[in-house]
């Protein structure tokens, strides 16, 4: 009874957050539908949400970012389908008046590069780690167009942004875009809303993610901003939740 009590305190408060965490998306979103929610988190820096529906999860909301400079725009991760990412395409393009020069996606699931024909088809270039593109390839979904290593900068209008492999996590090939102007973070996948579950792990490592989130933490310590790829936006505590969510057991000696 007592369990059932604490289970039901839980989902109760739950609940209340994700009340509270909708109010204040609702207040941010400068464009909503049915299948698409555009928030300004930052002077030239947006957050896209849209849905994936999934077997084990049922419908999930992704996150992306877009960076808009000097009337050109640069968007991790495409919308999860191509509805959504043909209306964000417009969106952009109708609202604020830039011109999509790239588009990043952070990883080879469907939830970053789901609508990446969509982008192509407008003769909007894509660049992603070269492992993405081979994974995309053998899982038989959309792929990037151009490769890179370990990092890429790119130029959107007076500004840049870049996309960078710390190494293994949520899969083999997750990069992290940040626009260092204002010290905005796209984790992506690797990195965790506070509170989360660890998620789908059919692609991950568990064993390094902790790790890697350690090396993109040190690689950025004047972060403001971090954009997980499902969930609510925050700061450095989604760095160390996530941290904290993969670390290995500590093995003590018999």
């Amino acid at each position: 009874m007592k369990a059932l009590l604490i289970t039901l305190l839980s989902i109760g408060l739950l609940f209340s957050g994700c009340s509270i965490a909708r109010k204040l998306k609702e207040e941010k979103a400068i464009y909503q539908s049915e299948t698409l929610s555009v928030l300004r988190i930052a002077p030239d820096v947006y957050q896209h949400i849209t849905y994936l529906q999934t077997n084990d999860f049922g419908k999930v909301p992704c996150n992306g970012m877009i960076v808009v400079s000097g009337k050109e725009a640069v968007v991790f991760d495409t919308p999860a389908d191509s509805v959504a990412s043909i209306e964000l395409i417009n969106w952009v393009e109708r609202e604020l008046r830039s011109r999509i020069v790239a588009v990043i996606p952070t990883h080879f699931h469907g939830d970053c590069l789901g609508g990446l024909k969509e982008f192509h088809d407008k003769g909007i270039a894509s660049y992603a780690n070269n492992l993405t593109i081979a994974l995309a390839k053998e899982n038989k979904m959309p792929v990037p167009q151009h490769g890179f290593d370990r990092a890429i900068e790119l130029k959107v209008g007076a500004t840049k942004v870049s996309a960078t492999f710390f190494g293994e996590g949520h899969t083999r090939d997750n990069v992290v875009g940040y626009f260092a102007d204002q010290n905005i973070m796209f984790g992506g996948c690797l990195i965790k809303e506070v509170g989360a579950g660890k998620g789908f792990l059919g692609d991950a490592n568990v064993h390094d993610w902790s790790a890697t989130v350690q090396k993109v933490k040190q690689q950025y310590p004047d972060v403001k901003i971090v954009i997980p790829g499902h969930g609510e936006t925050g700061g450095t505590k989604l760095l160390d939740y996530t941290i904290q969510l993969f670390q290995p057991p500590r093995l003590f000696p018999l």
